[in-house]
């Protein structure tokens, strides 16, 4: 019992960190259009292209969205059916696609101040999320 409201608040306040994320910011505004990038051992891994912009500082914004992967051992429900897959997080990343660097400016809707940016070397999930928003957002690069 414990667990299932443990998981029901995890997938609440997820929710309702995305609706406050979403609507505090009018940029954000618009369709939404999550592509996956191949899964992963670690998860599952989309960028939502409804999202894409360019900062002032000419890099590109996009939201993402990460989901762990079930753990290998977690057992089938009583009933023989999957269990439900791990919550998934959101992100709104800034690339900086002519260094492959990126950082996470904002996490399930908390601002992260000051976040460090990050090489993108050894995570794949990573690594096609950047080449895929990259690719999509070079018209965008090249107008700034």
């Amino acid at each position: 019992m414990r667990r299932l409201l443990a998981a029901l608040c995890t997938v609440l306040c997820a929710g309702l960190s995305a609706a406050l994320l979403l609507l505090a910011s009018p940029a954000w505004a618009g369709p939404v259009d999550w592509h996956e990038v191949a899964q992963g051992p670690e998860g599952r891994q989309w960028w939502d292209a409804g999202s894409l912009r360019i900062n002032r500082d000419g890099n590109l914004t996009v939201l993402s969205r990460f989901q762990p992967a079930p753990p290998a051992d977690q057992p089938l429900n009583r009933d023989g059916s999957e269990p439900r897959p791990p919550a998934s997080d959101l992100y709104v990343m800034e690339i900086d696609c002519g260094q492959d660097l990126f950082r996470d400016t904002s996490i399930n809707g908390i601002p992260q101040w000051g976040s460090s940016w990050q090489v993108v070397r050894g995570d794949g999930l990573i690594e096609a999320t950047i080449k895929a928003v990259c690719a999509a957002g070079a018209d965008l690069l090249a107008g700034s």
